[in-house]
This record gives structure tokens, C-alpha cells and sequence, in this order.
């Protein structure tokens, strides 16, 4: 990944200004040049529905009536999970999620186009969504698929669909 970065800002150099930079001619930043050539994708831009994924965590997030649904499905093994719905808004590159019922399970996530990562601590109430010893905090899961339909098809381990209406 790293090999890519610097192959694409050595590009970048032979071109013609990416977007962004001023007028002086410093140099963008290293994700404001990455962005510009292609190799991430601009997380502003990125619609945030889909289905999320990494070994066995899983996120889905599908559009509601006024902001997003969300739903987390962590799967450790030994009767160790966590699951939960609720709802997802989005300001830039920050995702506020909030967990339905009376869980209190509040927090900020960042989305980074491709990725959504779950902050290293989230609130003690939040361990009301699993069982045993596992955790949501600090998960970190990558785009599986853009399909809204197939996020809605997200279910925990009682077989309850997570983004589902």
C-alpha cells in the first residue's frame, strides 16, 4: 500500500496540479494527493451504504427516511458475540452512532470511504450488546459491497435481520 502511495505521488509530480493545492505550488497533503490520483476514494464523496467486513465483524448500513440504519454483527467464536441495530448519521467523515432501545450506546465512528472504523474505547453501556467478554470497540471492517440490498440481508447469530425494515 505504502509502494502505491509513493508510485502515485511521484506521478503526481509529472502532472498538472491536483485539485486542492494553492497557488504557491506547495504540495497537497499525502491523502489529498492520493485521492487525486485514484488510489483511495474520496470519503466526502462516498456514499456510506453497504456491507462492511473483516474475518468475522460485520456492519451494514442502508438509507432510512432521514438518516442511515446501522447494524453490527462481531462473532468471536465460544458464545462470544456482540450484535445491535440503530442509527447512523453522517457529518464529513465522522458517523455518529446510536444503538435502538434503551441500551445508551452512543459513540463516533470515522468513515474512510472504503473502511469504518469504531473508536479504540466506546461507552460501558455499549457492552449491553454482547455476550461474554466480546466487544465492538475498536472495530474495524472494510467495504464488502455497495448493494444496499445485500446489506439489508445482514442477520446476528438468532438469525434477527440487522438492517433490515
Amino acid at each position: 500500500m505504502k509502494a502505491l502511495i509513493v508510485i502515485a505521488l511521484l506521478l503526481a509530480g509529472c502532472s498538472r496540479p491536483p485539485e486542492g493545492s494553492d497557488a504557491t505550488g506547495s504540495p497537497p497533503d499525502l491523502e489529498t494527493a492520493a485521492i487525486g490520483a485514484g488510489i483511495i476514494p474520496d470519503p466526502k464523496a462516498t456514499d456510506i451504504s453497504g456491507l462492511f467486513a473483516r474475518d468475522t465483524d460485520r456492519i451494514c448500513v442502508v438509507p432510512a427516511a432521514l438518516d442511515f440504519r446501522i447494524g453490527v454483527f462481531v462473532d468471536y467464536g465460544d458464545q462470544q458475540s456482540c450484535s445491535g441495530s440503530g442509527k447512523v448519521t453522517r457529518v464529513g467523515e465522522t458517523l455518529h452512532v446510536t444503538f435502538d432501545g434503551d441500551v445508551g450506546c452512543t459513540f463516533d465512528a470515522r468513515f474512510e470511504g472504503d473502511r469504518i472504523v469504531f473508536p479504540g474505547r466506546v461507552p460501558d453501556a455499549c457492552v449491553k450488546l454482547c455476550s461474554r467478554r466480546a466487544s465492538i470497540a475498536a472495530l474495524d471492517v472494510r467495504r464488502l459491497s455497495d448493494s444496499v440490498a445485500e446489506a439489508s440481508t445482514l442477520r446476528d447469530l438468532r438469525g434477527r435481520l440487522l438492517c433490515g425494515s
